[in-house]
């Protein structure tokens, strides 16, 4: 008998992959339901070395369907869910907004009223429950471009957190920001943080909603910007860059988000949203150097190798200037803080890929699909 029971959603992508292992490791008294689709983001391999664990179970699932979610509600007996599955490319949200909209938004309210339904049917009702909602910063819209004096970026590994934090302005997205989403992803997850607040307002039920900012490391989907860019560094390919390369955005390690994760499910309030970010922000055109300079020193490249590859393109239609979080409160009530400096992070990561050129090779041709769709007939 295990002492909780937890549905992670999207268990198999960057995020919840990195969340998923840290669950099953470090709590072995829990059982961890792995709920994922395996779209194109959606990897198994990602969870190889913690797939035979006797605490964990994956289920191959939509999270829109409702009958098939209560059913796993009431057979594992789920007391917790981690909501991490979502459509998160901004690009294909431009090209398909439909998709967006199914997923995060009916996805999101099938999993609400399958867990109310069920919660509310047990003698202790909403005790002991909780339905945590992953987020994104980009639900506040954008933050203006105004750099104050005598911070200049780029800056090195010695820089100081609030050097980094005030880099391009000294304006950030908190907790009460009004939302203001500008894309169709964006608009499509500011839709679901608002039902998920509903479903607390409106019956009752314990829920935790948190904003993060950009994440990378391993295991991330390819199409991202620095994994993107660190297997064509790899191929000699051109480093497709929007516009100028000038917008900005704060980048935060994907194993701190997990740690934050941790905390806040088992420590936040419920009804309660937390910010969670690096203090950390950089230029895209910033952080393209940096990958640049750190995989042409491991591939043994002569330093600037790779800086002819980068090609400015026509910009991202309504492309944000800046995003920029505030992670204050979840500092002060909970002790967390990011582990990593930047720098620190990007040679841990890059890293990781040009030691996993399988694990690369094998998303990048699309192998791993046509695996799943064979094994799930």
């Amino acid at each position: 008998m295990y002492k909780r029971s937890i549905v992670i959603t999207g268990g198999a992508g960057f995020i919840g992959s990195h969340v998923v292992r840290l669950f099953v490791n470090k709590y072995p008294e829990y059982r961890i339901i792995n709920l994922d689709k395996l779209t194109y983001a959606g990897n198994l391999a990602n969870l190889k070395d913690i797939e035979d664990r006797p605490n964990y179970r994956f289920v191959r699932m939509d999270v829109c369907d409702f009958e098939g979610f209560s059913a796993l509600m009431r057979e594992e007996h789920a007391d917790g869910i981690i909501h991490l599955a979502a459509e998160s490319h901004v690009d294909r949200s431009i090209k398909d907004p439909f998709t967006f909209a199914r997923t995060n938004v009916m996805g999101t309210l099938s999993l609400l009223q399958a867990a109310k339904i069920y919660w509310e049917s047990l003698p202790e009702g909403y005790e002991g429950k909780m339905f945590y909602h992953i987020s994104t910063d980009e639900v506040y819209g954008a933050l203006q471009m105004n750099r104050p004096e005598g911070i200049e970026p780029p800056f090195s590994t010695a820089a100081s957190s609030s050097e980094h934090h005030l880099a391009y302005g000294d304006d950030f997205f908190r907790e009460e920001t009004r939302y203001n989403p500008h894309s169709p992803y964006s608009a499509s997850k500011a839709s679901s943080d608002h039902f998920v607040r509903a479903y607390h307002d409106t019956y009752g039920m314990p829920v935790i909603v948190t904003n993060c900012s950009n994440n990378y490391g391993p295991y991330q989907f390819p199409e991202k910007l620095i994994p993107l860019f660190i297997n064509n560094i790899r191929h000699g390919k051109p480093l497709p860059v929007y516009g100028k390369g000038e917008n900005v955005r704060d980048w935060l390690f994907v194993e701190d988000h997990a740690r934050a994760i941790d905390l806040i499910f088992h420590k936040g309030r419920a009804a309660e949203t937390y910010n969670i970010g690096g203090f950390n922000e950089w230029k895209n055109i910033d952080i393209i150097r940096v990958v640049i300079r750190t995989v042409d020193r491991l591939l043994g490249n002569s330093e600037g190798h790779s800086l002819g590859l980068i090609t400015y393109v026509a910009d991202r239609l309504g492309h944000d200037a800046r995003y920029a979080i505030d992670s204050t409160k979840l500092q002060r009530e909970l002790g967390w803080e990011p582990s990593l400096q930047f720098e620190e992070g990007i040679e841990k990561t890059v890293r990781w890929y040009l030691d996993n050129q399988e694990w690369m090779d094998k998303v990048t041709s699309g192998e791993y699909q046509r695996y799943y769709e064979e094994m799930y007939k």
